[in-house]
């Protein structure tokens, strides 16, 4: 298993015990990694206004083995992306930002309902009405989260469902599952290890597959039934990620197909739920139920 290395913390925690001229060389690469990390030695060495040797030496005081291996981890570093590494751009005032968050959440929902179809919710209703057992999986903040609501959205629609975040669990629950249960799966990104493995174990063992997630990710060529959902991170980093209201959409109108898929049940099952809610707590006749 690989180590995790954070130069650009590393590098940061250790300037002030570094020598003068190796002081230059870390707030030459702190100012620009991508730059230091695709730059050849004589280009940084010029850059940090030093000599070769001391970016050599350089190397080695923030343990690493060469130059080569400050570079490469430079590189890595320099991956997660510019907008985590400098000053978040200009943007408007960031006072105002209560704006912009709202303005990103509607572009999320228009540009998501924008790829929705009835037939991509047809196919996975069609694939979780009939289970004798959804089980719902997501792992990460927004995920996690998620799960559970949308076992509150079909519980309260007489659906056999449970949510899990557990990584060891859902694998063990994946080798349980037949062709009579459905495993629903939420990720934003499609790429977490973990709900790759839990969907290859349960479609090894025939379950029926539906999943939330990126069309162009690992995930999506795992399911039964994609419902896609996509986000455009924005660079005002400070904010959560607007992602988890595409997913929400989406459960909403998956929920919606399935109360519709057995309208009289549901109308029952929703008269229920409603007239215990209202025994137990009071209140108007129009407060919702259960959310």
């Amino acid at each position: 298993m690989n180590t995790l290395v954070d130069i650009v913390y590393h590098i940061r925690s250790c300037r002030d015990r570094l020598s003068g001229t190796e002081q230059k060389v870390a707030d030459a690469i702190l100012a620009d990694i991508a730059f230091a990390a695709a730059a050849s030695i004589d280009q940084l060495a010029a850059k940090a206004g030093v000599s070769i040797a001391t970016i050599s030496r350089f190397a080695k005081a923030v343990d690493c083995d060469d130059i080569r291996n400050l570079k490469l981890k430079l590189a890595q570093a320099s991956a997660v992306g510019a907008r985590f590494l400098a000053d978040v751009p200009a943007g408007g005032d960031e006072n105002s930002f209560y704006a912009r968050i709202c303005g990103d959440i509607e572009n999320t929902l228009r540009g998501n309902l924008a790829r929705f179809s009835e037939a991509q919710f047809r196919a996975a209703a069609s694939l979780l009405s009939d289970a004798r057992m959804i089980y719902v999986a997501g792992m990460g903040g927004g995920s996690t989260m998620l799960a559970e609501e949308v076992q509150f959205r079909l519980a309260r629609l007489g659906f056999a469902v449970a949510a899990y975040s557990d990584p060891v669990l859902l694998r063990m629950l994946a080798a349980t599952m037949t062709q009579r249960d459905a495993l629903l799966l939420l990720s934003v990104t499609g790429v977490t290890p973990e709900l790759l493995a839990v969907a290859d174990i349960a479609r090894e063992y025939g379950a029926r597959v539906v999943i939330i997630t990126d069309p162009d990710s690992p995930l999506a060529a795992r399911a039964d039934a994609l419902l896609p959902v996509k986000t455009e991170e924005t660079d005002f980093i400070y904010k959560p990620s607007a992602s988890r209201y595409g997913m929400l959409l989406a459960i909403d109108i998956l929920a919606t197909e399935l109360a519709l898929t057995h309208k009289e049940q549901s109308k029952e099952m929703l008269r229920r739920v409603k007239f215990a809610l209202d025994e137990y707590r009071g209140g108007d006749n129009r407060l919702p139920l259960g959310d």
